[in-house]
């Protein structure tokens, strides 16, 4: 049987709401929880802004708006959960709180419903065996914005099984996004190869080697990027760069994971990037 119904858990959050808002405008059937009400209100409205500002540029039709906002049905309640296909966890990358997730919907879903995590560098497998049903659980690493990235990392734990594999694999390609497959790893495959870029710009910039403008301006025209790894790390979040960092580092105690001091002084100054207004420049 296809899927037909997504059940979105931390649909308050940005990735939350990012994730309902792509499902419904695929025309999936979307439950959004978060034991919020007020929150999910804000939520939906936000992607109601969104999806505005996708008609006001001629790339949606209104009735198409209308249609995709129809299909979200938001609660408090994840017992509603029950006639899901497929349930994606979106909550705050802590292991113990999605532990505690993954165990409330193995309670609350049908044996065959796929259970999923959208975490950046968690392993997929600590929540899989809070579950009756490892073989069905696997990862969804959507990139943020979730509507707009092209990039779905699918995650496959060691129990996982093929069918679970290939429905998911399926399932974002429906969504219209280039599809890879990682072993269940910290940082799969994109934050493996990040991180490090972005931890070495920032010794780089520690030790004196250049400024932050011109490491941001030497890797945006030698590199051809878009974004100097700076002002990235500002973008991504420093707090969320160093706790990435150090799951990574825990795991593989490899040394290019290890965060620089300069990162955990920013952290601690509570100078997180663009989400505070100062990182490693100032946002008004």
């Amino acid at each position: 049987m296809g899927i037909k119904k997504v059940g979105v858990v931390g649909f308050s959050g940005v990735m939350g709401s990012g994730i309902a808002q792509l499902c419904a405008s695929c025309g999936y059937e979307v439950i959004g929880c978060s034991r919020n009400a007020d929150k999910n209100a804000q939520a939906l409205e936000r992607i109601g802004g969104f999806l505005g500002r996708a008609v006001e540029k001629g790339k949606l039709s209104e009735q198409d708006k209308m249609a995709a906002l129809a299909r979200i049905e938001m609660t408090t309640d994840m017992d509603l959960f029950a006639g899901c296909d497929i349930v994606i966890e979106s909550v705050a990358e802590n292991i113990d709180l999605k532990r505690d997730v993954f165990a409330a919907l193995d309670r609350v879903c049908a044996p065959d419903t796929i259970l999923a995590s959208n975490t950046s560098s968690l392993s997929i497998i600590d929540m899989a065996m809070c579950t009756r049903r490892p073989n069905k659980v696997l990862g969804f690493h959507f990139f943020n914005p979730a509507p707009v990235m092209n990039l779905l990392e699918v995650v496959k734990t060691i129990a996982t099984d093929e069918a679970t594999l290939e429905a998911g694999k399926e399932f974002g390609r429906k969504l219209g996004k280039n599809v890879v497959v990682a072993r269940d790893a910290p940082g799969y495959i994109v934050n493996s190869l990040l991180i490090p870029y972005l931890l070495n710009a920032i010794r780089m910039l520690d030790r004196g080697q250049a400024s932050r403008e011109d490491i941001d301006i030497a890797v945006k025209l030698g590199l051809n990027n878009p974004m100097g790894p700076l002002a990235l790390s500002d973008f991504i979040g420093l707090d969320t760069l160093l706790f990435v960092a150090d799951v990574i580092y825990e795991d593989s105690k490899d040394a290019q994971y290890a965060a620089p001091s300069l990162l955990k002084k920013m952290v601690t100054a509570g100078w997180l990037g663009k989400k505070s207004g100062k990182g490693f420049y100032e946002y008004k």
